[in-house]
């Protein structure tokens, strides 16, 4: 494939909006994208707008399935003013190509659907099989991952390579996600006479205040350190002359193997109790995803033959092994494959996701098909 058809590809999928949502058009997109290439692959639609992809080369000679994956759906564009280029339109000044996704992931996911159609293209068709899983919704709850594995898909991957920006260096763990939501219930009155209601918004000060503080004293995981915990929305209130009878917010956890899910949700649950007691408050907290963090060793031999793959396809010898924070599909699909062993690696860097101006190279993106495509054309002998 020519570079300009590889860029264009990119491009395609950036111009494809698909802002927490619509991903549907993008697997459409994939879809014949694939079929022009004779790929074998199936849409699996979700509802109206949204869907997950499956494709699958290799002869199955060789039992292991190695897989490949991203996710279509991008964050929101919340100042589309502020941009000095449009975000969805792949515009390209020197060796940058801007647009919503180009970083996190649709770099990485255009790279993995590039790297399967040169390997059949230049038939290096491998003797056991590399089954790409393409899923809606990561950046919201990660639906779409748990569906395929609900469905089995990813119980039978041998190793796992999912292309979040990563500057070309390999994540080996990341932590875990936890959304929740505290609801506080009150009683509505006119704001002449507030003593007759009870303030649903200033109930939820407790937590507010409490919040900053109520992972101080957790142990810190040796590879993944403590545990970072926001509140990120809030919303209360419908008139300015009312007490509202109804406040909700909704925070962010990265529980960590130290600090597992379950016992973030243990803390949380305390604390809700505790204001409850103390207090003439209604609160009421529901965990809405928790997704368990995800660890392979760094020494695993996945790991280290993914790294000299690496070196070659970024044409370096400094490949990293790291960490990061931020969470991926990975930790579903490891729920029917504990052991599974998984990496991260995409081009660029994860600073840039979700920023005003995201970016991603196009010598990282090159770099990272080249990489991809070592991976499936060494991995089988590798292991078999």
């Amino acid at each position: 494939m020519e570079k300009s058809q590889k860029i264009e590809i990119l491009k395609n999928l950036i111009q494809i909006k698909s802002e927490n949502a619509h991903e549907l058009k993008v697997a459409e997109y994939i879809h014949q994208t694939l079929d022009q290439y004779h790929i074998e692959n199936e849409i699996l639609p979700f509802d109206n707008d949204r869907a997950n992809l499956v494709a699958e080369i290799g002869k199955g000679k060789n039992s292991k399935v190695l897989g490949f994956s991203g996710h279509m759906d991008t964050v929101m564009v919340p100042d589309p003013e502020k941009w000095e280029f449009d975000p969805f339109k792949g515009e390209i000044v020197n060796d940058r190509l801007y647009g919503r996704g180009s970083a996190d992931m649709k770099s990485g996911l255009a790279a993995q659907l590039i790297a399967l159609i040169e390997l059949v293209e230049e038939n290096q068709i491998p003797e056991g099989k590399i089954r790409w899983l393409v899923t809606f919704g990561e950046e919201n709850g990660a639906p779409g991952a748990k569906i395929l594995t609900d469905k089995g898909y990813s119980k039978d991957l041998s190793a796992l390579v999912i292309s979040e920006p990563t500057s070309g260096n390999i994540v080996y763990a990341h932590s875990g996600f936890l959304n929740y939501q505290i609801e506080s219930f009150g009683v509505a009155a006119h704001s002449s006479e507030p003593q007759k209601g009870n303030n649903a918004i200033t109930n939820l000060v407790p937590f507010i205040n409490t919040e900053a503080n109520l992972f101080k004293n957790i142990p810190e995981d040796p590879l993944l350190g403590l545990v970072p915990h926001s509140i990120t929305t809030i919303q209360g209130g419908k008139q300015i002359n009312s007490i509202p009878n109804y406040a909700v917010l909704q925070g962010n956890i990265r529980p960590t193997s130290a600090f597992s899910n379950e016992k973030v949700i243990e803390v949380l649950k305390n604390e809700v109790e505790k204001i409850n007691q103390l207090s003439n408050h209604n609160l009421k907290l529901t965990i809405l995803s928790s997704f368990e963090p995800v660890t392979t060793d760094p020494h695993a031999p996945f790991i280290q033959f993914l790294k000299e793959m690496t070196n070659k396809g970024f044409s370096t010898d400094k490949t990293q092994l790291v960490i990061m924070k931020g969470g991926t599909d990975a930790s579903l699909f490891v729920l029917e494959n504990p052991k599974l062993p998984v990496a991260i690696l995409g081009a660029d860097k994860w600073d840039l996701a979700h920023q005003t101006n995201e970016y991603t190279t196009i010598s990282s993106f090159e770099n990272l098909i080249e990489t991809l495509k070592l991976t499936g054309k060494n991995y089988f002998s590798q292991f078999n």
